[in-house]
């Protein structure tokens, strides 16, 4: 028996569906980051995940060789053919290059009325390497902070964004406010970047609401990855109903067990890949 396709636009609540994760990001040759590890998260926390492309990088667990830009009306068409078809509940942002890709993204958000947006500001690599020009930031900060759910910053990205290193936990809470001056709905201030044992991350909201959520630093040579996958598991928990408080727990669970299993692995001769499969979550479907 042959099943036929559902007609065109039929992708409603109506029908059994899946938890659908969107990713617009750069690819990574060596699987670590970008949307192949996004794609790994989605699949470990039983969404169907999606990719519009933004860049091709040749890159490994030793840095980044070379970016090649994909076109923004490919990057269009891409958003286009897969919002317009299978639908999507939440999407992941992450690498956008140039200023044309962050409009091309912005525009779509807005087209389509997308709810659920995290946008992870990737800026540098693990290696050190710059992924992103520098005139792309203030079209990236005019056109996506207020679309978007939360933004991720590391401390790195934050210091960029506000203009002045952050040197302390104390710190964060000041930078967390610039960010949300300058137009973010919520943030999450990644704190991995300082020293210690106790690693914190801040999440504040326009509202004044202010969470710390912290935990002990996992000893490992595999943080390849780490802001793309904390970022695409925040999207997925989303994508499958959770509150966005909720979502930024159980994502940070989800990445602790993550590099907790992959911490003493050897997956090239630099900074390694997380365990992205190290507890799969059975394929979420959406009663009709």
């Amino acid at each position: 028996m042959t099943t036929q396709p559902l007609p065109h636009g039929s992708a409603s609540p109506r029908f059994p569906r899946y938890a659908r994760v969107l990713s617009i990001a750069g690819s990574d040759s060596g699987g670590g980051a970008g949307i192949q590890a996004d794609l790994k998260t989605f699949s470990a926390l039983g969404c169907y995940g999606m990719t519009a492309i933004t860049a091709i990088t040749a890159q490994n667990t030793l840095g980044v060789r070379g970016i090649h830009g994909i076109p923004p009306e490919m990057l269009q068409a891409q958003i286009d053919a897969v919002v317009q078809d299978i639908g999507v509940d939440a999407v992941k942002i992450g690498m956008l290059h140039a200023p044309e890709i962050v409009q091309v993204v912005a525009d779509a958000i807005r087209r389509y009325g997308i709810a659920n947006v995290v946008l992870d500001p990737v800026m540098v690599a693990t290696s050190g390497d710059k992924l992103i020009h520098d005139e792309t930031v203030a079209v990236l900060v005019r056109e996506l902070f207020p679309l978007a759910s939360v933004i991720t910053p590391n401390l790195d990205e934050a210091g960029w964004l506000i203009g002045r290193k952050i040197a302390d936990v104390a710190d964060m809470a000041s930078a967390a406010q610039a960010l949300l001056d300058m137009g973010a709905q919520q943030v999450l201030l990644k704190g991995g970047h300082l020293p210690g044992d106790w690693v914190v991350d801040l999440l504040a909201g326009r509202d004044g609401a202010r969470q710390e959520l912290g935990s002990q630093r996992i000893p490992t040579h595999n943080g390849h990855g780490t802001g793309c996958t904390l970022s695409s598991a925040i999207a997925a928990y989303l994508a499958r109903g959770l509150p966005l408080p909720a979502a930024v727990e159980s994502a940070r669970s989800y990445i602790l067990g993550a590099i907790a299993a992959g911490a003493e692995v050897y997956t090239g001769r630099g900074h390694g890949p997380l365990n992205h499969g190290f507890a799969p979550q059975a394929q979420l479907v959406f009663a009709g």
